[in-house]
């Protein structure tokens, strides 16, 4: 009886010393980005006289809306698919190092937010060549956003991290311009 109470005791201290110690693995020091840049990607979103300029459409869009004026004070329910220029600093006209394509969807009647999907097509030899995929909310009334990136092709190949986005200019329901800074964790090249 005694030998079964002392192995019971060893195996209640052995279980939590093991419980314990793999408790401890869970918090890890914070790590440093395998790569970080900036740029910009500015949108110009069609609105029936500017085809010619326009790098983004609504494609739907709530019942009886129309399709070039943006619905509601939130938006909610327009979906907007873009091709979007990508430039290393604020000018629309410089030249692109990329493109973003994707889509913004205006996911809430209560706030201003949406949900984005979008593929950074980078042609750059400072910033890379690929792909970058990113997905995530977008609460757009907050000074900035962090969205999750998911994946990647060529110099970014299944490099995972984050895109923190930031609104750097609007006109209206025409055109914004995002400052989009990348932290990747996760690089198989380098």
């Amino acid at each position: 009886m005694e030998s079964a109470k002392g192995c019971s005791s060893s195996s209640l201290l052995l279980l939590l010393f093991l419980l314990a110690s793999s408790t401890a693995c869970l918090c890890s020091p914070a790590r440093k980005p395998c790569k970080s840049f900036s740029f910009f990607f500015h949108d110009i979103i069609y609105n029936g006289q500017n085809a010619e300029n326009a790098t983004s459409a609504i494609v739907a869009a709530p019942e009886g809306a129309n399709r070039t004026i943006l619905a509601g004070e939130k938006h909610f329910g327009n979906v907007v698919v873009f091709d979007d220029p990508v430039t290393a600093d604020k000018q629309l006209r410089s030249p692109p190092i990329g493109r973003a394509q994707g889509l913004y969807l205006y996911d809430r009647k209560d706030v201003y937010t949406a949900w984005f999907g979008v593929t950074f097509v980078m042609d750059s030899a400072e910033h890379g060549r690929g792909t970058i995929n990113v997905a995530g909310a977008d609460p757009l009334m907050n000074k900035t956003r962090d969205v999750s990136v998911i994946g990647g092709t060529g110099d970014f190949f299944m490099t995972r991290g984050v895109a923190t986005l930031s609104t750097d200019a609007f006109e209206g329901d025409v055109y914004f311009r995002l400052k989009v800074d990348v932290n990747l964790y996760e690089c198989w090249l380098n």
